[in-house]
């Protein structure tokens, strides 16, 4: 055998060598959790050292980690999200009809979940809202022994309706994680969508006027500072209501992206003061909930973000 040809047969030798090697190598460690090498879904989009604005993306929420289901920070666009996915019932709700609205919260081994945090005197907080942005709902259901929370619901036209989930799971390991889910509701009938209102910055309910001023930004936490009078002008007597002195959704025109944003633990005087971020500009139905006199009533406004 020549010298040439003796160093062309080490070089493969070698290589299969370093094959078998390999594979037997990879056979002794396989990864300790081969499901977690290539994230899918949502969950591959929310870890990472990304950092965000205020109110966007992954962020604190009473002490739980928030995974947000859209990449602007507006939550509710997917039925999953987190590892957890919103199973809503198929039975068929009828408009002017009280039915009962059903869901389970599972997880991404397809158990229903039983273990939430409450939040806001509540372990579930469900909001119903028709596509056109009307016929708002904000309803708390209860659970049964198998994960299946229920709540009954009068949608009061036919439509296309949506439905947000938002909770806070306590995982197997004790982690708390919020989430806000979203689903589409079919009420059979015609559906004659209505146009939305003009922008305004106040709203008057059941003799009550609730007014803010500020102005949302995208991308940045700004302050809406709310004010509710009575029908003489003065300050209403606002009682706490789920722990709060009040409550804002507001919901984005088109793809109904969802933001819950939660008051200020202190008032300034008679204001309630809420921190607001904007995902992106456009038009958004803000729907303010308070109490008073053990009443909650619900104003709303349209905003126009630039």
């Amino acid at each position: 055998m020549d010298r040439e040809t003796l160093r062309l047969a080490l070089v493969v030798g070698g290589l299969v060598l370093a094959v078998l090697l390999g594979f037997g190598l990879g056979r002794l460690n396989p990864p300790a959790n081969p499901a977690a090498a290539v994230p899918t879904g949502d969950a591959a989009t929310t870890g990472g050292d990304h950092s965000h604005a205020p109110g966007t993306g992954a962020h604190s929420h009473d002490g739980a980690t928030v995974t947000q289901g859209g990449g602007d920070g507006a939550t509710g666009l997917s039925v999953s999200s987190a590892g957890y996915t919103l199973v809503p019932s198929a039975r068929e709700l009828t408009a002017g009809r009280t039915g009962e609205l059903r869901f389970q919260v599972r997880d991404d081994r397809r158990r229903a979940v039983t273990r939430f945090a409450v939040v806001h005197d509540k372990p579930m907080h469900v909001i119903v809202v028709r596509r056109d942005l009307t016929g708002y709902r904000h309803l708390h259901p209860t659970m049964a022994a198998d994960g299946t929370w229920s709540v009954p619901l009068t949608p009061p036209e036919p439509g296309a309706w949506r439905m947000y989930a938002d909770f806070t799971v306590v995982a197997d390991d004790g982690r708390q994680v919020a989430a806000v889910l979203g689903a589409d509701l079919a009420v059979p009938g015609g559906y004659a969508p209505q146009p939305l209102p003009a922008p305004a910055t106040s709203a008057t309910v059941d003799g009550f006027t609730a007014a803010y001023t500020g102005t949302p930004e995208v991308g940045r936490a700004a302050p809406l500072r709310f004010r509710v009078t009575g029908a003489g002008g003065g300050a209403a007597p606002l009682e706490p209501y789920l722990g709060a002195y009040g409550h804002l959704v507001a919901l984005r025109e088109g793809d109904l992206g969802y933001l819950h944003v939660h008051p200020e633990p202190t008032r300034d005087g008679d204001a309630v003061t809420f921190w607001l971020t904007a995902p992106g500009p456009g038009r958004y139905r803000m729907f303010l909930d308070f109490q008073v006199a053990g009443v909650v009533r619900t104003a709303e406004f349209t905003l126009t973000v630039a």
